[in-house]
């Protein structure tokens, strides 16, 4: 049996309501070290909420999580997590090199004096998002693509052993959504855990490695996409047939 090392995620019984409508139901959760995972569902069925709960963002009303085998306070450096764009206030006045440079932050200890080493992963993330020539530009005058691929550089500066991300790929244009797809297979490859949420089920199978599947508060599936990602499941959680070939 694995141990719960093994997993980068593994959440039991996560059940949450905001005020008195429940949005998540006995949810239980496991994500291997070294997957690229996708969560998916319809709208409402509890995808941003089930990693937020996770992350503690907000507090379940039942249920535990751990990562790596440990509470998030013990590995909060080894996590790294990106919200949906529209959680984030782009009017802030800062500047693309600020924010990925907040990716190091939680290494920095009292004094937040930069070290050679952290500069020089500031600017290889930029560059290997392809948004190093922006780095004196504020972030209010970023493109949607651009925007998102800069918060991927954040976590990027980050280097965790786990990436969280809402919605990579929302709002963004086919150059961002290539370069965000190049850089998550990249890490997989070096042996990190990416899960993401995300809506475009026609997609799923050219990227993802396991795949949760939610509807109405509720998992339908979660495991390998072979297993957890067939048309018995999608149906069963979009209450359609055939939806994927």
């Amino acid at each position: 049996m694995n141990s719960s090392k093994n997993y980068a995620l593994k959440a039991s019984d996560l059940t949450v309501a905001y005020h008195d409508n429940v949005v998540l139901r006995h949810v239980d959760v496991a994500i291997p070290v070294g997957e690229l995972a996708a969560v998916i569902g319809p709208n409402g069925a509890g995808k941003s909420t089930l990693i937020k709960a996770a992350l503690g963002l907000v507090t379940p009303l039942a249920g535990q999580t751990q990562f790596f085998g440990e509470d998030l306070s013990t590995v909060r450096t080894r996590v790294g997590y990106m919200p949906q764009s529209t959680e984030v206030d782009w009017d802030f006045p800062t500047t693309v090199g600020d924010v990925v440079a907040m990716g190091t932050y939680g290494k920095l200890g009292w004094i937040r004096r930069f070290s050679r080493d952290q500069l020089k992963a500031v600017q290889k993330s930029m560059e290997d998002v392809g948004v190093e020539e922006l780095a004196d530009r504020q972030i209010s005058a970023l493109s949607g693509g651009q925007k998102r691929r800069v918060f991927l550089a954040r976590i990027l500066a980050q280097d965790p052993d786990l990436f969280i991300m809402d919605e990579p790929f929302a709002g963004v244009d086919v150059k961002s959504q290539r370069v965000i797809m190049n850089v998550l297979k990249g890490l997989q490859q070096r042996g990190k855990t990416i899960l993401i949420v995300h809506h475009d089920l026609a997609s799923v199978r050219s990227f993802a490695s396991w795949v949760t599947l939610l509807s109405n508060g509720s998992l339908v599936a979660c495991g390998p996409t072979s297993e957890a990602f067939t048309n018995e499941t999608i149906g069963q959680a979009y209450g359609l047939e055939n939806l994927v070939k």
